[in-house]
Formats: C-alpha cells, structure tokens, sequence
C-alpha cells in the first residue's frame, strides 16, 4: 500500500513532464515509447525532490512511514524540517519513496495481466492465420504457466524487499537530527521529572495521613472494647485528629494536583515549608501515638525549595516511624551551619524494624532523590540499636554551600 500511494504521488509529476516537457522535445506519444516513458520518469523525479524541500513536507511523509511502513514511532522526527540538512533527507526520502513507488505501480499494472496470459496461454487455440497466432507455438507453449506463476512470484518478491528497504531507510531520512534527538530526550526528562515529582508529593503527603488515620482508627477501636467513659473519650480526640488530617490532606492532594493541571496552583510549592508546616505535623504524628522529641531549633529562613524538601524528608521519616514501629519514640534533631542543613530522625529498633524498613523503600528513596536534586545526600541505617535517617542539605549560603558533608557513613537511602 505505501508503495502504491508513492506511485499514485508520482503521477502528478509524470504527467507534467511527459504533457509539457517532452512536448518540447518533440517526443509526440511518451506512453507506447519505453526510452521516453524511461526520461519521462529521469525528469519527473528533480521535481519530485524541489517539492520536498518545502519545510511541511516532512510531517506528511512521517504520517505516511508510521501508518503504512510500519516503522516506530519513535524512530521518525516531529514537525517540520528546520535546516538544509534535514531537507534534504527529506528530498532524499521522497525520491526515493515516489521513484521506487513509481516502478513497482507500474510493475503491478503490467505484469500481472501478462503473467496471466501466460497461464492460458497453453489453453488458447486460435484459428490459422489470426492475428494473434504465436509463432513457433508448439510443445514448448507448455512453459508458459510456470513461467507465468514465476513472474508473480517475482513481482511479490520484489514489491516485499522494496517495502522493507524502505522501512529500514525511513528513520535514516526521516528520522531526528542530533538537535531533535536531544531536544526529545530534554522533553522525556522534563514529563518523567514532573511524574517522579507528582509521585513524591502523593507518597509523602497522602501516605504519612493515611498512615496517621489508620493508626488512629485502629486504636480508637481497640479503646471502645475498654471502659466506656474512657474509650469514648479517646475514640473522640482519636475522630476529631482523623477529621483534621483527612482535611488537611484533601488541601495538600489538591496542590499536589496542580502538577497536573496547567491552570491550577502553582505546581512549584504544593507542600509546606518547615517554619509553617512542622508544629502541625508534630501535633498529627504525636495524635497517631507516637511520641515526638525535637532538638535544635527548628530552622528558619530557609531558602524555599530547601524549607519544603526539608518538611517533605521530616514527613516521611515520620511516616515511616509511623508504619513500621507505631507507638515507639521518636527524635528528631535539626542542627544548621552557615552552609548546610542537617537532618536526624531517629528511632529504637523493634521486631518489626529490625532492618532497612519493608514496603518496598519506595518512601527512603524519594528522600534520597529530594535530597540529590538540591545537591544533598541521605544515609538510613541502623545504629546502635536505633534506626537512624541522616539527611544533609546546602542551605545557598555560607563559604562553600555546594559542598554537602556527607552523612556518617552506613547504608545510603536507595
């Protein structure tokens, strides 16, 4: 099918040089002479190649290669073509594809009807002396058929080696130029940066109050089996921490939304910072019962990419005290330099921590991305009967803040 539309494009050009340019050759009938038919082909296809010069050529012949070459979409470049260098593959391509469409249209309009008469061939009597009477016919008339079903044979051959010569020829003329190839790559980075960062925000965010709201739940339900007056006290405080959790989080899912949608918040802070988020994630994380001790003060002023990445890492350290060891103490500490943030939650070792934390570490490994994007680093690991997570951060300020010490050594968060 693609060839026959390469064919179908050529007619256009070949009817204008066999009317007009060998009209003036003095050539009177181009169809019945093959040698004219031949330069009638020669001429048409210059043409052909000044037509694909023109920029928007290029989007029509990728069109046609994806949907009737069969070749990957990824193999072709988008858009226009933007320099000389990539018109001229394009002209290339489209001689190419019209020249050899040309030939094998034409193939297929005159050799079948004759490799069919071929195949009569040994059941035609005509009457002696007609004027269609095969000279010299005779026993070796027989030949015919198989010559005929080997013509057809032919012809398919030929038709299927040229469609995958330019199959394999399309992402060489058609496909991006070096330019185009990064600017693709540029794009993937950016569209994967944007679902890595949407993936963060609904782990961090949704994760730790779901966590928080199981574990509220879960108690509240084991108090109400107790005395009354105290299980429905409890089951109250546990009702009213879940309703202002699920609140809170509708608002952080609805900012972390935003990533997706062009007119919505601003994508660039769809989380709080630590000066105005922390006192009311501590009083969430300290409802879901697990006590939390803060030293150092925390810190303030941040630059704000640091101050939300830095609320987002205290967040799931949190949430993972949360799921892994519900009710055991918690520390954190704060302790800033004039160029770096460093960051401690720590925890007791339990039976159901008795290592790196389970569920797949998807929630250490978005700490250590957040803390790689702005130059930082993370370590979890166990230590001296604690579970122990490191982060160190540059500030932008001080001496050297590109310099990040490196946290103590251990198991680096994956």
């Amino acid at each position: 099918m693609h060839l026959v539309l390469g064919g179908a494009l050529l007619m256009p050009y070949f009817l204008f040089v066999g009317t007009v340019v060998l009209a003036l050759l003095g050539v009177p009938d181009f169809f019945t002479d093959p040698p004219a038919l031949a330069l009638t082909v020669t001429l048409a296809l210059p043409l052909v190649a000044v037509t694909a010069l023109v920029p928007a050529t290029r989007p029509a012949a990728v069109a046609l290669a994806r949907g009737l070459a069969g070749v990957a979409p990824d193999a072709l470049a988008e858009g226009p073509a933007r320099g000389p260098a990539d018109r001229t593959r394009t002209a290339c391509w489209y001689v190419l594809h019209l020249g050899l469409g040309g030939v094998v249209s034409g193939a297929t309009l005159a050799v079948p009807p004759f490799a069919v008469l071929l195949l009569v061939l040994p059941l035609v009597r005509p009457e002696a002396g007609a004027a269609y009477a095969l000279p010299g016919a005779g026993p070796a008339v027989l030949l015919a058929p198989p010559a005929g079903l080997a013509l057809l044979a032919a012809l398919t051959a030929v038709a299927a080696g040229v469609g995958a010569l330019l199959a394999r020829a399309a992402p060489v003329l058609l496909g991006p130029s070096p330019g185009e190839r990064v600017e693709r790559a540029e794009r993937r980075a950016a569209e994967l940066a944007v679902r890595n960062r949407l993936a963060r925000e609904v782990h961090d965010s949704v994760g730790h109050a779901l966590s928080a709201i199981a574990l509220q739940a879960t108690a509240a339900r084991r108090l109400l089996d107790g005395p009354p007056a105290e299980g429905r006290a409890f089951a109250g405080e546990a009702l009213a921490a879940i309703e202002e959790t699920a609140r809170r989080t509708v608002g952080e899912l609805d900012a972390v939304l935003g990533v997706l949608r062009e007119s919505g918040p601003d994508p660039a802070r769809p989380a709080p910072g630590l000066a105005d988020g922390l006192p009311a994630l501590l009083s969430r994380t300290r409802a879901a019962g697990c006590p939390v001790t803060v030293r150092g003060a925390p810190p303030r002023a941040l630059p704000p990419p640091v101050d939300r990445e830095a609320y987002r890492i205290v967040q799931e350290g949190l949430a993972n005290a949360l799921k892994h060891a519900p009710g055991a103490p918690v520390l954190l500490r704060f302790e800033r330099t004039a160029a770096h943030l460093a960051v401690r939650v720590s925890q007791p070792l339990t039976p159901a921590l008795p290592g790196p934390p389970a569920g797949g570490g998807r929630g250490l490994a978005g700490i250590a991305e957040r803390a790689r994007l702005l130059g930082g680093a993370a370590v979890a690991r166990p230590r001296g009967g604690d579970w122990v997570l490191d982060v160190a951060l540059p500030t932008g300020s001080g001496p050297d803040p590109g310099s990040v010490p490196r946290p103590a050594s251990g198991e680096e968060a994956p």
